[in-house]
């Protein structure tokens, strides 16, 4: 045997362990790849399982599916303009259910909520297994009082879906429901559903509608006492709701004091309470009162006809469903108007009088402040819940003013225009007045304030683009017949409108014309309005209106303090008595008759309507003295202009009394007035003496001259007036002697230029020579009326435009002069 070198066979050795543990590390390493490979599959798998859950529950989030407020019907709390409580209506399933959003409840009601009923509502996924177990041990091993260990997901559930909860398969479905919830809604959805759902006793559910009914107060406005007590009544709201009448122990009327198991429930919670909240220790000595619980046969129920028709208007706009709905009323202007209305009807039953109607609307806003549909909501002999101001009847009188503004917007009359009161034909229509008899000529504010008809008809004849009827179409008057129906006689109440019609007519008087609908939702927007009168003319309307005298026999009170616009009105037959008007900033219409239109001879507008009126307008003075009349200034296109009293027209020479009207330059008619005329008389015969007059004795004398209807009026008034003498044996018999104007400025024939650089600043001279025996000298420009001069004085008068005009001078003795004038512009 041959031996090798010692360093041979080392280098042999040593080869082969190298070699040894190549192999070895090799082994190991694709050991190592193959249990990274396994460790990296199963994470994998796991994260390919997570994504998957995740995938799963983002999937439910966003699968479509009804928010849980729509699951259930709500209530509608209804609140006047200062967020007072008028009505909490019952939900379509007769509940009293108020949806809130949580971010809108109470802090302390939701974690006395969370403390009281479910502490790991926010970490267990629907159920919580440890009070499942707890409560079947309790049920079902110990035999003890029945606990379900039911979670705040689980009793939703539960009353979502309506489950039968008191069997195993009934909690185990009722689980399964809980679970279903979490995967398709928040946290926060779940507990707001919760707490706008949870038993409050009787037919209260959620903390919304029990925070109103029980305490009068929003669920975000709860005091800790009453946020605890409302914490624990959905455990055993049967046992801890019925309470002892408060009378006994606080003296208090319409509520009631928590009874002893609800006082000790809450007690217990406040102890619990303190542990987390150390700070309100302080509040100790709350708890140690009684709390006053508000019984649901007291809940508020007012305004009701204005209520009905805002929840009416919410079905028919397709916004039922909301739950907070805030009107325009004001619930204090609401009390007087209804007491007020219940004392006349009290007072006046006697007479026949068994129901009445008032509306209050703010001018301002156009909102409705208050609304008395009927004298008695709950009486049903005079169909008390009919809404009288919704009902459409004659208005009689009450749109006499509509017709006068037109007048004077159409350059018809003006306020001191003398009418004529007598008996007249137009056509086949022949309007009495009310009293049967005629007063001859009278002013337009007289014939306004006293009602007369023929006056009125005459002035409506006399209207054109618009009519009455034109114009009650552009106020949105509804279900009118043809203008061919009604005729003239739509001027004294031959058509039909209902009290918010009127109201917000006249709102358009004290606003200047511009006509806006009535609010009676605070969420309604203003409207910009339209004119339908001008400035000026509903300034002169109201004017009129002022001057209306209050009845004596209203109430025997002192005259308001604040003017007051008023108008009444009676309807054929004595069906309707209304009387409509403005005082301080709002406009106040009411209505005396019957639903069934039975006519009664008490039903006289200035009898009954004016006494409620001005019964209503002393109670609300007295209960807010500090009404005012808001800002309306004179417009700055309305001119004061002296007249003769006897004609309305501008006064001669020869006219005894003279006042003032009110005149729109270029619009209102006005002439120098010829009812006061001097005769020249034989002082030998006592006739009007024959020109010339030269070396006859004679004096003047001055007669009125009226139209033979207007004398025949005045004989059977019995008023005596001289008629003036006739001479016939010579023409123009007593006629004065004197020469006409002689117009001076504008030159014949010339041409006045403008400068278009200085429009403004460009004024033409009206001036005239006159005989010895005038005054006063009246300018007339295309007829319209410019102004007044003494003889001698000129007067400037500045055009409006270029063009041809006609320019007048008149006498105070009637003569007149005329001249043609043209008017061009330059640069």
């Amino acid at each position: 045997m041959t031996c090798r070198p010692a360093g041979l066979c080392f280098r042999f050795r040593f080869r082969t362990s190298a070699y040894f543990l190549i192999v070895v590390s090799i082994r190991s390493l694709r050991s190592l790849l193959l249990a990274c490979g396994n460790w990296l599959r199963r994470l994998q798998n796991w994260l390919v399982g997570a994504l998957l859950v995740v995938g799963v529950l983002v999937a439910c989030r966003l699968w479509p599916h009804p928010p849980l407020r729509d699951w259930k019907p709500s209530s509608t709390a209804v609140y006047d303009d200062r967020g007072r409580l008028l009505r909490l209506t019952l939900a379509s399933d007769d509940r009293f259910r108020l949806w809130v959003p949580l971010e809108d409840m109470s802090p302390q009601l939701v974690d006395a909520v969370l403390l009281h009923e479910d502490r790991w509502f926010r970490w267990h996924p629907g159920f919580n297994p440890y009070g499942l177990a707890r409560g079947a041990w309790v049920t079902y091993v110990r035999h003890g009082n029945p606990q379900g260990g039911s979670t705040i997901t689980m009793q939703l559930a539960r009353s979502l879906w309506h489950l039968g909860t008191r069997t195993p398969w009934g909690k185990l479905e009722q689980v399964a429901r809980a679970v279903q919830l979490e995967l398709f809604y928040s946290k926060k959805q779940i507990l707001e559903a919760y707490l706008n759902d949870a038993p409050y006793g009787r037919n209260v559910e959620g903390a919304g509608a029990a925070s109103i009914a029980y305490f009068n107060c929003p669920v975000g406005a709860l005091s800790l006492p009453e946020a605890l007590a409302l914490a624990v009544i959905p455990q055993d709201p049967t046992h801890r709701l019925p309470s002892v009448p408060a009378k006994e122990a606080s003296g208090a009327g319409t509520e009631t004091v928590i009874n002893h198991a609800l006082t000790v429930a809450r007690n217990r919670l406040y102890v619990r309470w303190l542990v987390s909240h150390p700070r309100d220790a302080a509040l100790r000595p709350l708890f140690a009162l009684p709390l006053s619980i508000r019984p649901l046969s007291a809940l508020p129920f007012e305004a009701p006809h204005a209520v009905d028709q805002v929840l009416t208007a919410l079905r028919m706009d397709g916004a039922d469903h909301e739950s907070r709905v805030r009107t325009t009323l004001d619930l204090r202007l609401q009390h007087v108007l209804e007491r007020e209305v219940t004392r006349f009807v009290a007072r006046n039953n006697n007479i026949g009088i068994r129901n009445a109607s008032a509306i209050l609307v703010d001018t301002r806003d156009m909102g409705i402040k208050a609304l008395v549909g009927s004298a008695d909501y709950f009486n049903r002999p005079i169909h008390g819940q009919v809404n009288g101001t919704l009902a459409r009847r004659s208005p009689g009188s009450t749109l006499k003013p509509f017709i006068y503004g037109l007048g004077f917007d159409q350059g018809v009359l003006h306020p001191q225009t003398v009418l004529r009161d007598v008996p007249t034909s137009f056509g086949p229509y022949a309007p009495e007045n009310f009293d049967g008899h005629f007063l001859g000529p009278i002013t337009a504010t007289d014939a306004l304030n006293r009602s007369r008809n023929v006056p009125a008809v005459w002035v409506a004849s006399q209207l054109h683009n618009p009519d009455l009827y034109q114009f009650l179409q552009e106020a949105g008057i509804g279900h009118m017949a043809s203008e061919q129906h009604y005729g003239l006689a739509l001027v004294l109440g031959g058509g039909e409108v209902s009290m918010q019609e009127l109201a917000s007519l006249y709102a358009m008087l004290a606003n200047r014309g511009l006509l806006e609908p009535l609010r009676l939702r605070a969420s309604d927007p203003r409207s910009r309005g339209i004119r339908l009168l001008s400035d000026e003319a509903s300034f002169m309307v109201m004017d009129i209106l002022r001057q209306h005298l209050r009845p004596d026999e209203t109430t025997g009170a002192q005259p308001s303090h604040l003017p007051v616009y008023w108008k009444t009105g009676t309807s054929w037959a004595f069906r309707d008595a209304w009387t409509a008007g403005v005082f301080g900033p709002y406009v106040l219409v009411v209505w005396v008759g019957n639903f069934d239109s039975t006519g009664n001879p008490a039903f006289v507008g200035v009898e009954a309507g004016a006494p409620l009126f001005f019964q209503i307008v002393d109670g609300l003075e007295a209960e807010f003295p500090q009404l005012a009349e808001p800002p309306r200034p004179k417009p700055k296109n309305l001119k004061r202009v002296q007249i003769c009293l006897a004609s309305g027209d501008l006064p001669n020479q020869w006219c005894p009394q003279r006042g003032w009207t009110w005149f729109i330059p270029g619009k209102s008619p006005i002439r120098v007035s010829n009812v006061h005329r001097p005769l020249v008389i034989d002082d030998a015969t006592g006739l009007p003496a024959c020109p010339p007059y030269e070396g006859k004795h004679t004096h003047e004398e001055v007669y009125e001259f009226w139209s033979s209807d207007l004398q025949q009026v005045f004989a059977q008034a019995g008023i005596p007036r001289r008629k003036p003498p006739v001479n016939p044996e010579c023409r123009n018999a007593g006629t004065p002697d004197g020469s006409p104007p002689q117009i001076t400025s504008p030159v014949f024939g010339s041409v006045y230029t403008m400068r278009l650089t200085q429009p403004d600043k460009q004024r033409i001279a009206f001036s005239a020579t006159t005989d010895a025996d005038a005054h006063a000298l009246y300018w007339f420009v295309n007829d319209a009326y410019v102004g007044r001069s003494a003889p001698g004085t000129a007067l400037y008068w500045k055009p409006g435009a270029a063009g041809n005009y006609n320019v007048r001078a008149i006498d105070d003795h009637g003569r007149v002069d005329q001249r043609a004038l043209q008017v061009s512009l330059v640069e």
